[in-house]
């Protein structure tokens, strides 16, 4: 059965949409209750977060970390799982040399550790299942796209959805186990037996804008600043209107 998914906000101004401002502003305590290894460097952290309050696809969080002697180290992260109602939230974070919450969250964080979130914030990138969407991302950029992937596949929506994720090669392509027919991976740098290698092109592009759904595509980049630079402007070379391309980047 599929549906039309109807957000619980609404548009802000056209293009945003409504967040949350006393609930984006409120520090809650977050419990680690699983970790798991996506490539080998990232890794997925459920959370159990008792009062949150909900999020669309491509939101993001706020976390902060405090030691003992006070110092507070504060990171953003996009929202990975799709908003379940469970009183959980998904986070995949790479781990960054020299990172200081990476680096904690990849060397020392077990099950029952705690850490403190607030959001979920931003709502210009968020996508709440009511248009068709052409997602493009590269490396941890995917993240906030599989919220959305997430969330289109558990309420299955009708709306079209399209997903270009670029990695260097199979072994750093995270959520490789859970892409299916709405996915196109791009290698750059090694690829399985008879797949092409190189950056994203417009030949990748041209069959999912080919088939144009009814609305036209919204499309969201997230990646590396070069990254989202050479797919945003892919997009408009290829007819995408400028603004339906939404951008978030990293770096």
């Amino acid at each position: 059965m599929t549906e039309t998914f109807t957000p619980p906000s609404r548009f802000a101004v056209p293009g945003r949409i409504a967040v949350n401002g006393r609930a984006a502003s409120e520090w809650q305590t977050a419990t680690i209750t699983e970790i798991r290894r996506e490539t080998p460097y990232a890794a997925t952290f459920r959370l159990a977060v008792p009062a949150w309050e909900g999020h669309l696809p491509g939101q993001h969080l706020m976390l902060r970390l405090r030691a003992a002697d006070g110092y507070l180290a504060q990171r953003h992260y996009s929202i990975a799982s799709a908003p379940d109602g469970s009183g959980h939230i998904e986070l995949t974070l790479d781990h960054v040399d020299g990172g200081e919450v990476s680096g904690w969250f990849h060397t020392v964080a077990a099950p029952g550790d705690q850490v403190e979130v607030r959001g979920p914030l931003s709502g210009f990138f968020a996508w709440p299942g009511d248009r068709p969407a052409l997602l493009i991302g590269a490396g941890s950029g995917v993240v906030p796209l599989m919220s959305m992937v997430r969330h289109h596949r558990a309420r299955r929506l009708a709306v079209p959805l399209r997903l270009l994720v670029s990695a260097r090669g199979p072994e750093t392509l995270i959520y490789a186990r859970e892409y299916g027919a709405e996915t196109t991976p791009v290698y750059t740098r090694g690829a399985p037996e008879g797949t092409p290698v190189g950056r994203l092109t417009a030949a990748h592009l041209a069959p999912v804008l080919a088939e144009r759904p009814e609305g036209g595509w919204e499309a969201y980049v997230c990646g590396s600043n070069g990254f989202a630079e050479h797919a945003s402007r892919l997009l408009v070379e290829a007819g995408q209107p400028v603004d339906r391309i939404r951008i978030e980047r990293f770096g």
